[in-house]
């Protein structure tokens, strides 16, 4: 018997992947760099399934049924494209290779096409929820060749979260659409991340809690608006004791990594215009946490006003959640927005209400309000901003006081929440009807003769001013981002 699918690369979730398809009734045959890993998996996790090995890629192809069906769980970049280099020769036209790695989405354009050249079948899938999701049930984010998805449907489907009945996978689009919105899930990720750790500076340094009162903070907080699987791990994490007793919490270091997707999230942003400020701040946070000797050394230097809290904790603990909840929704509303702009840009069709559906299960940022994001882009499906769905705007506006109330407390305390705060920037900024770009045009008239227009006059008429009396009447070209 032929097998379903090969799967190459078995680091963690490579095998945790394989583990998955072979409990849903899927025969795979695996293969890896090191064929000693392909032993240690088979005599190891493996045992007493119907995996089996492939000790090169010529016998892993060899032993698929037609169309093969190769996916790959290596590193992303020059990796993907060596084992597709090795891959192409030994595989038939209208075979497929799918890529499940953290690939940049604009790699998985370049590689469908090229794949598209050699009759060779390409899909570019972003796979979300770590190592429990792949053995248990991930949210799988697939696009590229759509000639594909039908000999791969069945598999993913089967394998993926399912949520009142439904798989956390769907079609996403053409090309790099499936790793673009895996992008802007890992991006959505970092900010929600960044939020609850604000959160929690303003409550064990600014409140001067301890990490089991927090606990139950956070596993009160996960019953209501803000349930989701990142407060339900904070919770857990927060009540988790070390060897000693004492909480683990405390004795990790303050320095964060980062494997680049929020950085990506971050550049397309800029390159398409659309200001994600709460994620791309969330990347920079990370970015300062790693300076920590420097941090050190500046915090002799730069001492910290001697200020403490005095008011009611309950009521700032009340505001702290609002300042999340509120946080958070606009996360999603800048996350979803970029998608927006970038489904005009690429020529993508993108289901926003389906990929919320994909995103309730499985993933990093499964979260209870993933439901009204689906309902709100059902109502309608050509919302501009999520901020302008009835839900929304009730949800934020209740969230309103306890926000600025928590922004406000953390300069007071010089504790930093810099995605709450550009979090209620854009907000801010968003609502409000006349902005002072208008003194920024003229600087730039001024100084560059780059043109404005006008209130008065109809949009895209551009006008020059002479502001010194001695300039030119010529104009600079301009352009809008």
């Amino acid at each position: 018997m032929q097998a379903d699918i090969g799967l190459i690369g078995l680091a963690v979730m490579g095998q945790n992947l394989v583990l998955n398809m072979n409990d849903h009734g899927f025969k795979v045959v695996v293969h890896n760099r090191s064929t000693n890993k392909i032993d240690d998996f088979l005599n190891g996790p493996a045992r007493g399934t119907d995996v089996v090995g492939a000790y090169s890629l010529e016998e892993l192809v060899n032993k698929l049924e037609s169309p093969r069906k190769v996916m790959l769980m290596v590193k992303a970049g020059e990796v993907v494209d060596h084992y597709i280099e090795k891959l192409i020769p030994l595989l038939d036209a209208g075979d497929i290779i799918i890529d499940g790695g953290n690939s940049l989405f604009t790699d998985t354009n370049r590689r469908t096409i090229y794949l598209a050249e050699k009759n060779i079948r390409f899909i570019g899938t972003g796979v979300s929820g770590g190592e429990e999701g792949a053995r248990h049930g991930p949210s799988i984010m697939p696009g590229g060749n759509k000639e594909a998805w039908p000999y791969v449907k069945p598999i993913f489907q089967k394998i993926a979260a399912q949520v009142d009945g439904e798989p956390c996978c769907h079609w996403v689009g053409e090309n790099g659409a499936g790793h673009y919105v895996k992008m802007i899930h890992n991006g959505i990720e970092y900010g929600d991340m960044q939020v609850i750790c604000e959160a929690y500076h303003l409550m064990s340094q600014g409140l001067g809690l301890e990490p089991d009162e927090m606990q139950g903070i956070f596993s009160e907080w996960n019953k209501g608006a803000l349930s989701s699987y990142l407060i339900e791990i904070t919770a857990n994490i927060l009540g988790y004791k070390d060897e000693d007793g004492a909480p683990l919490i405390n004795k990790i270091l303050d320095t964060a990594g980062q494997k680049g997707t929020g950085k990506w999230t971050g550049m397309n942003a800029l390159e398409l215009g659309i200001p994600l400020t709460l994620i791309a701040e969330s990347v920079f946070a990370r970015c300062l946490s790693a300076q920590k000797d420097e941090r050190v050394v500046a915090a002799e230097i730069l001492p910290k006003p001697a200020v403490k809290f005095t008011g009611d904790k309950q009521t700032i603990i009340g505001a702290i959640h609002d300042a999340l909840h509120a946080s958070k929704i606009i996360s999603y509303a800048q996350g979803f927005s970029l998608m927006r702009e970038a489904a005009k840009e690429y020529q993508w069709n993108l289901n926003y209400g389906e990929i919320a559906l994909m995103w309730r299960g499985g993933c990093i940022i499964r979260s209870q309000f993933l439901n009204d994001i689906k309902k709100a882009y059902d109502k309608q499906p050509d919302l501009k901003n999520l901020l302008l769905d009835d839900f929304f705007v009730d949800a934020i506006s209740q969230a309103d006081a306890g926000w600025r109330k928590t922004v406000v407390q953390g300069i007071e305390l010089a504790i930093p929440t810099p995605a709450f705060g550009s979090a209620l920037s854009y907000y801010d900024g968003y609502r409000t009807a006349r902005l002072p770009a208008n003194l920024l045009q003229a600087q730039r008239d001024y100084f560059g003769a780059h043109t404005y227009e006008r209130i008065d006059r109809p949009r895209g008429e551009f006008f020059h001013t002479d502001w010194t009396g001695h300039g030119g009447k010529t104009a600079s070209s301009t352009y809008n981002v």
